[in-house]
């Protein structure tokens, strides 16, 4: 089924609130791969009470801060297509959030039609937490004006890291308990009707598991070192394949990209910059 998307002018802002505890944070982890490669890794991540690793929040925990878009069809024709998370502050393992967000552009792609959103999230005092810009490509749609986003270029040269992830096949079941609930990720018979082999991985469940990865090979496990994460969302990952993300270190940060078992890119033209 597909959607006619009006330009971005014609979405009215939202204003949305957040809340969340140490529960929802850690179950975030748990959905993103922390403390896969052994019970006492990552714990500062996992638990809230073991000794030695105060609790924080994974950046990308700012993910699912973000204000909902607009509805924009039937899940079998809307995918996500990129990411870009910007912290303005370290984010806290618990609080509440105020969220405002608009459509910023709809463009023609051809084959589908590209959304872009935006959502700002300050904490109670109206100081700004996060920025959260997300695009969703809807299949097929009909744009009613707009024009092609811009192409970025992806890294070159060997990787400083490459780090392998094994995605359990449980672990889109794990993720979607920190709130997206779309059944192409859960759903044979959805999947199918979208022209997959099977349920797929949330795209921003990959983000996480390459977001672990930069935080570990290139912030020195440290959260509060990272300030923006980017990435575009150029192929699905299926639960239970092999993840490989690629790291290239440059001044200030990294480049990255992540592969599937087959060596096809599915996170595409990753940025991360650090403070």
């Amino acid at each position: 089924m597909a959607a006619r998307l009006s330009s971005s002018g014609r979405y009215a802002a939202t204003t949305t609130e957040r809340a969340w505890n140490t529960t929802d944070t850690i179950l975030y982890a748990l959905g993103v791969g922390a403390g896969q490669s052994g019970l006492a890794d990552e714990l500062r991540f996992t638990t809230e009470n073991s000794t030695g690793h105060p609790h924080a929040a994974l950046p990308t925990f700012a993910t699912l801060l973000a204000a909902d878009p607009p509805p924009l069809g039937e899940p079998a024709v809307v995918r996500h297509a990129g990411e870009t998370l910007t912290l303005h502050r370290p984010l806290p393992a618990a609080g509440r959030a105020h969220v405002t967000a608009v459509v910023t552009g709809v463009h023609d792609r051809g084959s589908g039609t590209l959304v872009h959103h935006r959502s700002e999230i300050h904490d109670p005092g109206g100081n700004p937490l996060a920025t959260v810009e997300r695009t969703m490509f809807v299949i097929r749609a009909v744009r009613a004006e707009g024009r092609p986003a811009p192409q970025r270029r992806c890294p070159a040269g060997r990787p400083d890291h490459t780090v392998h992830h094994h995605i359990r096949p449980d672990q889109a079941l794990i993720y979607r308990l920190s709130g997206d609930r779309s059944p192409l990720h859960s759903d044979p018979a959805v999947a199918a009707a979208a022209g997959l082999p099977g349920p797929i991985l949330h795209g921003l469940c990959t983000y996480g598991f390459a977001a672990r990865t930069l935080l570990n090979t290139v912030a020195g496990g440290e959260p509060d070192r990272i300030r923006r994460i980017s990435a575009r969302f150029s192929a699905p990952l299926l639960p239970g394949d092999t993840l490989t993300v690629l790291v290239w270190r440059r001044p200030g940060g990294a480049k990255f990209q992540a592969l599937d078992g087959q060596g096809r890119p599915v996170l595409d033209r990753g940025e991360l910059d650090l403070r």
